[in-house]
């Protein structure tokens, strides 16, 4: 019998399990079930008094990549960037945590050891009015291909399976601080509490543009953080892959499998 995604998201919830997979087609609604399921844990019509600041959830799907976006550099068509647009997630992961490594490493496993991402420091420009703009730290992301040697590198635009790993790559490393943060068993010892709260990861098909092994080998890397992961938190996954749910059950992490028909 079919589902509506309410239905499929309030049993995900029920189950109560540390770890549900479910394997579904592209457009069966993955990425819509991941905001009915973020409603009814962290709804936006929060009760008044309640603190905003306390995340319930955290979430990869096709929103996480709105986050980032492009600057062709019309005019010139030279200084190509992909900007971020400002948020606690990556504030946090870049400038408070100092990811900026482990980013790069994630993304060059999944693409090339010679595509390196080059992230900002604050610098000011002028508007057409000449008047001083401030564009923060770790607001924009630059790309270029190194040499091996000291001829400085062109900018380039990567491609759009490309710009997916590096997204991921980010949320990955958040993924990856915030276990660490929480495996700290008592809430006082921990750097810092705004993860206390935290009770789900929803991770909505981890980028599909991958090959095989490159999709096998992030299967693998998801599993083996979780396996990790010693706290109350739970995960959600989708996929739409079959080598990646095929993977997850192998890694003996999946707790429970759930094959729902979405209507």
């Amino acid at each position: 019998m079919a589902q509506s995604l309410t239905e499929i998201a309030q049993s995900l919830k029920d189950a109560n399990k540390k770890v549900q997979l479910i394997y579904a087609f592209n457009g069966t609604g993955k990425t819509r079930l991941s905001r009915e399921f973020k409603e009814l844990i962290a709804p936006k019509n929060q009760e008044v008094g309640e603190e905003e600041t306390k995340i319930k959830m955290m979430y990869y799907n096709a929103f996480t990549e709105d986050l980032f976006y492009w600057d062709n550099d019309l005019h010139n068509d030279v200084d190509r960037k992909l900007k971020i647009q400002p948020n606690g997630y990556t504030k946090w992961v870049l400038q408070d945590q100092g990811q900026e490594p482990n980013i790069t490493a994630h993304f060059q496993r999944y693409t090339s050891d010679k595509l390196t991402p080059h992230f900002n420091e604050e610098y000011t420009i002028k508007d057409q009015n000449n008047r001083d703009i401030t564009i923060p730290a770790y607001s924009e992301v630059r790309f270029s291909f190194e040499r091996g040697n000291d001829e400085p590198s062109e900018f380039v635009k990567i491609s759009k399976g490309e710009e997916s790993c590096f997204v991921w790559s980010v949320f990955y490393s958040l993924l990856e601080q915030t276990i660490n943060v929480l495996n700290v068993a008592e809430e006082a010892d921990r750097e810092t509490d705004q993860f206390n709260d935290l009770q789900y990861v929803f991770i909505d098909d981890p980028v599909s543009s991958l090959d095989d092994t490159h999709l096998i080998e992030l299967a693998v890397n998801i599993a083996e953080l979780i396996k990790s992961n010693q706290s109350d938190l739970k995960f959600i996954i989708t996929t739409h892959t079959i080598h990646c749910f095929i993977m997850y059950c192998l890694m003996n992490s999946i707790t429970r499998i759930q094959v729902p028909v979405i209507k």
